[in-house]
């Protein structure tokens, strides 16, 4: 098959598709992945064929609108949101016309992010199948709240109508673009309700999060998304770092940002106290030409390479990385600071591998301390490793591989 996967969103979220495009690529099949140039590194590395879609997520031409440009300048979640959903509305057009070219010679479209509506919109005027992919759960039910509520709180009952609640007002936020974007580029009829009626394959871990009962057969978890970075060799001064001590603490946060940098600083040094650590600065904006020689800097660095060589993972609770942590059987300390990432460390919690979690606008040293003081619990480790060996038995791709073929087959 010709498949043409759709997304839009940081590197962590596009990661996991270029490994999934790989794996297609290596069953016989032949993908493109479509995402914001500043994202398909991982893509290049592994051979998948790329398109740059239109948009600067990350700011590379100091775009006002990108992410960077806002975080960098508010420490207000919400404000990401909303230039999340302004990205979107405003490459609508764009990101339609280019998918409708990729995908002209296609047999069948993946999409998810940013673009999804986009994606499916395409799939329509094509006339071609679909399949929704996502790295957290958006499906209604009964068994958790949607995952950007706090996790800590008691839904029960209201757990199903916390998902139709927000979709609804995410779908409110793109409906009136998107409706533009397919009158305009490809003369379909406006949409009123959100489209859910097409299969959806979660690229998470049904160890993390079991699938829900109540959900509907279309919708399948499949496990994590990821593949080793090939021919990827650690520099010499990483690898003497390694060499010269016990296992380190990883502290890194992505694309995260929009809080105070020099604070996050002094959290590092004074919570660390001496201890071994790589601080990887992603978007932080942390200085780090004063930090103590005990902490060495990182530039980007596969995660199935260098976790397994840490004591614990201090991140953001990203999806990806929250995996990454968990299969590399050690114990994560979860700093989030938007979106699904307090959900997912409220799973981490759940499954004894990380203290509850402090989030990145109050995080100071004694967290810090705190989270490495649990973390270096025997029976903390234990449970961790014990993780690990679970999730590297799961089969991520070769489950959404059967699934894409499988479902392919039956839509013709």
């Amino acid at each position: 098959m010709k498949i043409t996967v759709l997304t839009y969103g940081t590197e962590g979220d596009v990661r996991p598709l270029a490994a999934l495009c790989a794996a297609l690529d290596h069953a016989g099949h032949s993908t493109q992945l479509l995402a914001d140039a500043s994202t398909l590194g991982s893509a290049r590395q592994l051979g998948v064929a790329t398109q740059a879609l239109a948009g600067d997520i990350a700011g590379k031409a100091d775009t006002a609108g990108s992410i960077a440009h806002v975080i960098g300048r508010s420490q207000r979640p919400g404000e990401a949101a909303r230039a999340l959903v302004q990205i979107a509305n405003d490459h609508a057009a764009a990101w339609l016309r280019q998918t409708l070219d990729a995908a002209g010679s296609s047999d069948l479209i993946l999409a998810s992010g940013l673009a999804g509506f986009v994606g499916l919109a395409a799939a329509e005027a094509l006339r071609r199948p679909v399949l929704g992919l996502g790295m957290f759960p958006l499906t209604p039910t009964r068994a958790f709240a949607y995952p950007f509520l706090p996790p800590e709180a008691v839904w029960h009952r209201l757990n199903r109508l916390s998902h139709h609640v927000v979709n609804g007002f995410l779908w409110r936020s793109f409906r009136p673009a998107l409706n533009r974007a397919r009158a305009e580029v490809c003369g379909l009829p406006a949409l009123r309700r959100m489209p859910s009626d097409h299969p959806i394959l979660y690229g998470y871990s049904p160890t993390l999060l079991p699938r829900p009962d109540d959900w509907p057969a279309q919708v399948e978890v499949c496990g994590q998304w990821t593949l080793p970075m090939p021919a990827w060799e650690p520099p010499a001064a990483l690898r003497r770092f390694l060499d010269a001590g016990p296992p380190p603490v990883y502290v890194g946060f992505g694309s995260m940002g929009g809080f105070d940098a020099a604070r996050l600083r002094d959290a590092l040094v004074r919570g660390l106290a001496g201890r071994r650590a790589l601080f990887y600065p992603g978007w932080s904006r942390v200085d780090v030409s004063s930090l103590p020689a005990t902490v060495h800097v990182l530039g980007d660095t596969p995660h199935d390479w260098l976790f397994p060589q840490t004591a614990c993972v201090v991140h953001h609770g990203g999806s990806g990385t929250t995996h990454s942590a968990a299969r590399a059987g050690v114990p994560s300390i979860v700093v989030p600071f938007a979106g699904d990432q307090p959900f997912w460390a409220h799973r981490l919690a759940l499954a004894g591998v990380a203290p509850p979690a402090v989030s990145g606008a109050r995080f100071g040293a004694d967290d810090l301390v705190r989270g490495l003081e649990f973390a270096d619990r025997p029976a903390v480790r234990a449970r961790a490793r014990a993780l690990g060996e679970v999730l590297r038995a799961e089969d991520g791709l070769g489950h959404a591989v059967a699934a894409i073929e499988r479902r392919a087959a039956a839509a013709g």
